[in-house]
């Protein structure tokens, strides 16, 4: 549902010595720094990891380590599902940048054009407000109210029955925005959620539907899926895990029901990897929307504090690598998923990574995880192999 850098993950250290005996096996066939780095990563809380990266010949290595399911540790598959969470974005700012491409949109068209009345509300105005804008998380649009279960409780209350688009945008009408169009920056799940409607709108089909017959099937994702209403995963796939208080139970919410073009997409590491090589590699876009797409704005300190000196696209990031140079990325997470991703800028090599623990209840750790995951994307990108 929202990106890494707006809920992060740590766990106990109970857990990480549960997990570490359990990866044990995994160790014993290390082959090399990436299997390392995702230990290291498993190590400070997460149930199970899994990685693959690719590299400019094609050739991909992959590393799992920690357990599929806690009470029932099996290892971790490297072709599990996954909810992909904001890593969905880059996929519904693709299709948005291909109906601009046909002129089908164009990115200085207003919400109030494509939703005549429906960004309204405080001093919200969707006459000022443009798909650019939405695409670059500059609308100014406050998103404190998008749907985010904060308790086990909430959680289990709202697991299987998600807030409409049009509610979403509604309650962030009731909000005051956060700056003028275009003059700030600052991350809204609900400017997605008003691009899918915007796509439906102007193509007569859903959003995911357009994605499937624009993304999927032209790269032949046969993994990648948007769920619908059912709760279930494609198999295989690990058990995800939420940590809702301190010292509180692991839960599994693993089955649950995100629809919106925000986060509602299902994949797995290979498919995610063929995307990003894709679009970066311009097999998805023309030049000039590629270019549109990478024309970067300067992002907040929330993302500076995970991700620092990164600068934000249309519906892509773009982040320094260690070694010199950058990459473009878009991490995602869902309720117990995580993900990070990285592609060079020649679009030649690539990685993502999936774990399966969110845990909200340790600040400190959660820093410990977010240096772990940008390590090993660094190291797997920087790699002359």
């Amino acid at each position: 549902m929202t990106s890494v850098f707006r809920r992060p993950w740590s766990a106990t250290a109970l857990t990480a010595t549960l997990v570490v005996g359990l990866a044990a096996p995994a160790t014993a066939n290390d082959h090399g720094r990436l299997q390392r780095d995702l230990d290291a990563l498993v190590a400070l809380g997460d149930t199970g990891a899994q990685t693959r990266t690719v590299a400019p010949d094609g050739t991909q290595r992959t590393a799992r380590s920690g357990v599929s399911d806690i009470s029932r540790p099996r290892p971790v598959s490297t072709r599990g599902h996954f909810r992909m969470g904001s890593t969905t974005k880059t996929f519904t700012a693709t299709v948005v940048l291909q109906l601009v491409a046909e002129g089908t949109l164009s990115l200085e068209d207003t919400a109030e054009k494509w939703l005549p009345g429906v960004v309204q509300g405080s001093d919200n105005d969707g006459r000022t407000i443009t798909i650019r804008h939405l695409l670059q998380h500059t609308s100014g649009i406050d998103d404190v109210d998008y749907p985010q279960p904060q308790t086990a409780e909430e959680f289990e209350r709202t697991r299987f029955r998600p807030t409409p688009p049009e509610r979403i945008v509604a309650n962030a009408m009731r909000h005051r925005r956060l700056f003028e169009p275009g003059k700030g920056w600052s991350y809204a799940n609900t400017g997605y959620v008003i691009l899918g409607m915007i796509i439906e709108k102007a193509t007569g089909d859903p959003w995911y539907r357009e994605v499937e017959n624009r993304v999927f099937k032209p790269l032949d994702l046969r993994e990648s899926s948007w769920p619908g209403r059912s709760p279930e995963l494609p198999r295989p796939h690990a058990t995800a895990y939420k940590r809702f208080e301190p010292g509180g139970p692991l839960v599994d919410v693993t089955r649950t029901v995100n629809v919106d073009a925000s986060g509602g997409l299902v994949t797995t590491t290979a498919d995610l990897n063929t995307f990003f090589r894709a679009l970066i590699g311009g097999r998805l876009l023309p030049k000039a929307q590629l270019k549109e797409m990478q024309h970067t704005v300067n992002t907040d300190e929330s993302v500076q504090r995970v991700f620092p000196g990164a600068t934000y696209g249309l519906g892509i990031m773009n982040i320094p690598l260690k070694c010199g140079g950058s990459y473009w990325s878009n991490s995602g997470s869902d309720p117990g998923w995580g993900n990070d991703n990285g592609v060079t800028e020649d679009g030649r090599r690539s990685v993502v990574t999936s774990w399966s623990t969110e845990d909200v209840t340790d600040p400190d750790n959660a820093i410990r995880q977010t240096r772990a995951f940008v390590a090993l994307t660094n190291h797997a990108l920087c790699d002359t192999r």
